[in-house]
């Protein structure tokens, strides 16, 4: 089994380049992740993630469920769950993680040669902040704390496998989808 991990600061655009990445690369697959947060507009339950009470989220932990997970903004919990990683893994063999830092670096621990790690970076927090804004979906607050958060996770950056600075959308993808098909081919 291979994993591709993306991770990057909210705002980066890891969710884009993940979807071009999976219509560019069809033997992916992605694995969707396990939250406690409520669904937003659209998002439905086992596609865009596993939307689980916090009660349900913290007896899985305790089973053993999670081959990560993280609390983040809000006190949301979000996490990677182990049986469906091994479902995806047997669907195709190579998977796609969308996880934040600390989760992707854990990963990164557990399988070793068999993971890859890409940290998609924004050219600057300046920059970043024009993003967050324009988006539109979080108050100023929001904002400041998801721009301190990002951060702490770019000085995480330097132990991932690359580094990939999300200055250029197309570049991004080229790049990210050049790195993941010569991994997928070792």
């Amino acid at each position: 089994m291979k994993i591709v991990v993306l991770t990057a600061p909210s705002g980066s655009g890891k969710t884009t380049i993940a979807r071009e990445l999976m219509a560019a690369e069809p033997d992916l697959r992605f694995s969707v992740s396990a939250t406690t947060r409520s669904p937003r507009g659209t998002e439905r339950d086992g596609v865009e993630y596993f939307f689980l009470s916090d009660e349900e989220f913290r007896s899985r932990i305790a089973d053993g469920a999670f081959l990560e997970y993280e609390e983040v903004y809000g006190g949301s919990l979000y996490g990677t769950l182990r049986k469906e990683l091994e479902r995806v893994a047997v669907e195709s063999g190579a998977a796609l993680l969308d996880i934040d830092v600390k989760g992707a670096l854990n990963v990164k621990r557990l399988y070793g040669d068999q993971a890859l790690t890409l940290f998609i970076a924004p050219p600057s927090l300046a920059a970043l902040a024009e993003r967050l804004q324009v988006r539109g979906t979080d108050d100023e607050v929001a904002i400041a704390k998801r721009l301190g958060k990002a951060e702490q996770e770019m000085a995480y950056a330097s132990e991932f496998d690359e580094v990939i600075v999300n200055d250029d959308l197309d570049t991004a993808v080229a790049e990210t989808v050049a790195r993941v098909r010569a991994f997928l081919a070792d």
